[in-house]
């Protein structure tokens, strides 16, 4: 459990200082640009590298030094927000240094990502997996909270490249909580010594030809193999295509709240005694703070309920299956709401919902991959759920335009249902082949 706290808190503060800082750009974007394009740039630059890379950086994970593939990239993006700092600090930043700024960070998220989730089973105790998945969530939800609440305040009260440097801070820190967990290096099964120069980390020939071509054609011979190992598996299938047909379907009209509070609550206020939401603006904190609760109050049920009662793979696929259902529901709840209070409680329950699914979604994804191939899942299942989200936005954003968009949160939400359905139809399915 030391390892695991190591491995924990490092990612708190790693998680902490990107996310204000991500916060703190895109605010700078958006005050200084004032356009759709430039946020739609900003958008592109900061989550399709990372769905492009995850595809390679699974296999990485599986085959060299998870540790390291966990601390690098968070050196990396220091040193070049160290770069963006200066650059700002000297008055010659601009929207595209940024651009690739954001870039270069998303990408080595596509790398760090499958490493944590991978370095996860390493390290946690025989029967605790849940558990510590549960904890990953609830620090992911607390930094929802508290990371924009930070970048508000220090965007107030210091220049911004100062704000970058907190995620340089950061960083350091979580790579040293990372470099104090000791884990046995693992050899081959005959314990001899394998040469790096002609071999990689799993201790396997790579192919004839020039290095770099080897390397390649051992990547993508790396994703084929884990593309069939996961589809191959029913429940490592039904986790992987449910979230990322979730992310479609619902993920991506509910990042169209902003035009669904606007339009629809615009001159509603709601007076609670000790909140008052008048302003546009609270109205938008309120809906990202109370879907953020949600999660938080989500992860913590899945950390302690959750972990004694969803013992084994197939409790923990229902789960799964209730989860994405309720996701469902509440996303029609949504666009269904009669009031501004019962959109908000919806909204809670929305991140509640989201919450009992990632859990278990990670812990199968744990325990039924064989060691040599988690990698390879948790990239795939990052590449499809991230892609999945800007390509429901472009289905579902322009019929914002066309129809009333509480018309498109309650499509969204139907749509949901038959992806429940189908992760219990491959729940059932593995449960009756393996009988």
């Amino acid at each position: 459990m030391r390892r695991v706290a190591l491995l924990l808190a490092g990612q708190a503060f790693s998680l902490l200082g990107s996310s204000i800082v991500q916060y703190a750009l895109w605010w700078w974007i958006v005050l200084e640009s004032r356009t759709g394009a430039s946020m739609l740039l900003a958008t592109l630059f900061g989550v399709v590298p990372q769905a492009i890379v995850s595809m390679f950086g699974g296999p990485m994970a599986d085959r060299y030094n998870r540790k390291i593939l966990i601390m690098l990239p968070d050196l990396v993006i220091a040193a070049v927000t160290v770069f963006l700092s200066v650059s700002f600090a000297l008055g010659w930043a601009n929207l595209s240094v940024i651009f690739a700024v954001l870039f270069i960070r998303s990408a080595g998220g596509g790398i760090q990502m499958p490493a944590v989730q991978s370095f996860i089973p390493d390290v946690t105790p025989t029967g605790k997996l849940l558990r510590v998945n549960s904890i990953y969530g609830v620090i992911n939800s607390a930094n929802m909270i508290v990371a924009p609440a930070i970048a508000a305040v220090l965007i107030n009260m210091v220049p911004l490249w100062s704000i970058l440097l907190v995620d340089v801070t950061t960083a350091v820190i979580g790579v040293g909580f990372v470099a104090m967990i000791r884990v046995p290096a693992k050899r081959p099964a005959d314990g001899s010594k394998v040469d790096a120069d002609v071999a990689d980390a799993a201790g396997e020939p790579l192919p004839d030809g020039p290095l770099p071509l080897a390397v390649l054609k051992r990547t993508f011979a790396d994703l084929k193999s884990g593309f069939a190992y996961t589809m191959g598996n029913p429940r490592l299938k039904g986790v992987i295509v449910g979230d990322a047909l979730t992310c479609f379907v619902a993920v991506a009209p509910m990042n169209l709240t902003l035009l669904l509070m606007t339009r629809e609550y615009e001159g509603i206020d709601l007076h609670l005694g000790f909140v008052n939401l008048v302003t546009a603006s609270d109205k938008l904190a309120a809906n990202e703070l109370g879907w953020s609760a949600g999660m938080l109050l989500g992860g913590a049920l899945m950390s302690t309920i959750g972990a004694k009662v969803l013992r084994d793979g197939r409790s923990q696929m229902r789960m799964v299956v209730f989860g994405i259902a309720m996701v469902g529901v509440t996303v029609i709840g949504l666009g269904t709401a009669p009031s501004l209070l019962a959109y908000l409680v919806i909204n809670v329950l929305n991140g509640m919902s989201s919450a009992i699914c990632v859990g278990p979604m990670r812990t199968i994804m744990q325990s039924e991959s064989d060691e040599s191939m988690t990698g390879r899942v948790f990239g795939l299942d990052t590449t499809l759920a991230t892609f999945g989200m800007p390509l429901g936005m472009l289905v579902f954003a322009p019929l914002a335009d066309v129809i009333p968009i509480s018309w498109v949160f309650i499509a969204g939400g139907l749509l949901t249902l038959p992806v429940a359905w189908y992760v219990l139809y491959l729940t059932r399915r593995g449960v009756s082949a393996r009988t």
